[in-house]
């Protein structure tokens, strides 16, 4: 059985020849300090990651997806308050949220918050040249509203086709030159989607963005040991699945008797702590309460303070080694790693449908 293993400065190796394939894809990418592999119980988790050039990337993030802009805003100011600095948003009304909170009153220093946003997909039809202008344009009007000189990760979508994403990848490894951006990385990437961007980029993406939880197995669809092979680290999203949270998860007897065991853990603690137990920095919702398009944080309820506050805490406690097994061989729900890209991957959530990037 492939086992889930630690991503911080390191990849760990347990004694087993189960762990030959994994450690030798793994070995010339990321440099191996320790023999004591996550599944341990007190293994701790760091709170960065070094990325090239000595960026400290946070191993867990606010996830903005589906807010409006004053809930992104209130989830926010609540993330910080429960000591989550890291922030992942979309552009358009996520992205202008989190400006309300850097623009407002008691904003936070720049350099006490990492900022990740997203490239939006190319539009259908366009040529590398056209999807490449589109690109500068996006980052001259997001660092704009945002009110910054740069961002701490870009993040590009995959494409149908290899030159628009040869075209637009230039754009971000200049924008990084030019000190608008802190790292580079790239969101539902298949493996064909890396290949396609590896044979042209100067510079590789510190980090792929796509889904992973209970269910999927530590490495879903063979895209993390892939990535990883090549020195991309796991950045993970839907923890609880997409694109609305799943009921087995949340009903699952093994995670809730999991739970009870480490003082009454709920079944999204106990997915959550699995992920980065595992070796995935990850972003998270606030609460389980979302939908496609569609999440929830507000002052009025407590829930999203509540919700981020637990999540916030999943450092603070681990799973067994014998927990991190059981819960490394469950086989359902099982779901597509890239959900949300192109067409051109697997299984896309987009597939047959009249909305979408193709």
């Amino acid at each position: 059985m492939l086992s889930t293993l630690s991503l911080s400065a390191a990849l760990l190796i347990q004694p087993s020849s189960h762990f030959d394939r994994r450690s030798a894809l793994l070995g010339g990418a990321f440099a191996l300090t320790s023999p004591q592999a996550t599944h341990a119980a007190d293994a701790a988790l760091p709170e960065t990651w070094t990325l090239s050039g000595g960026v400290k990337f946070p191993t867990l993030a606010l996830n903005t997806a589906g807010l409006s802009a004053e809930a992104s805003a209130v989830a926010f100011r609540k993330a910080l308050a429960a000591g989550i600095t890291h922030v992942d948003f979309h552009p358009g009304i996520e992205r202008d949220g989190v400006a309300a909170v850097l623009k407002g009153k008691d904003a936070p220093t720049r350099s006490s918050v990492f900022l990740t946003t997203k490239i939006e997909f190319a539009k259908k039809g366009a040529s590398p040249e056209e999807a490449a202008e589109a690109t500068r344009r996006q980052i001259d009007e997001d660092l704009g509203v945002l009110g910054v000189d740069s961002v701490d990760m870009l993040m590009l979508r995959d494409s149908l086709s290899c030159d628009v994403t040869a075209a637009q990848w230039a754009v971000l490894e200049k924008a990084k030159a030019a000190g608008r951006a802190r790292s580079l990385g790239v969101i539902n990437f298949c493996e064909g989607s890396l290949k396609c961007l590896l044979r042209t980029a100067s510079e590789k993406p510190s980090v792929n963005y796509f889904q992973q939880h209970i269910g999927m197995g530590p490495d879903p669809k063979g895209l993390r040991s892939f990535g990883e092979s090549k020195g991309i680290r796991t950045f993970a999203y839907g923890a609880l699945g997409e694109p609305g949270p799943s009921d087995e998860l949340l009903a699952s007897p093994v995670l809730k008797r999991i739970g009870a065991a480490h003082g009454g853990k709920l079944p999204e603690e106990v997915a959550l702590r699995w992920a980065l137990q595992g070796g995935a920095a990850v972003s998270i919702r606030p609460t389980a309460d979302f939908g496609l398009g569609r999440s929830a944080c507000s002052e009025a309820s407590a829930a999203c303070a509540d919700g981020l506050a637990r999540r916030a805490a999943a450092r603070g406690w681990a799973l067994t080694r014998a927990e991190m097994e059981e819960l490394d061989a469950l086989t359902s729900p099982d779901s597509n790693p890239t959900l949300f890209s192109t067409t051109g991957c697997p299984d896309s959530f987009f597939a047959g449908k009249p909305f979408g990037p193709g």
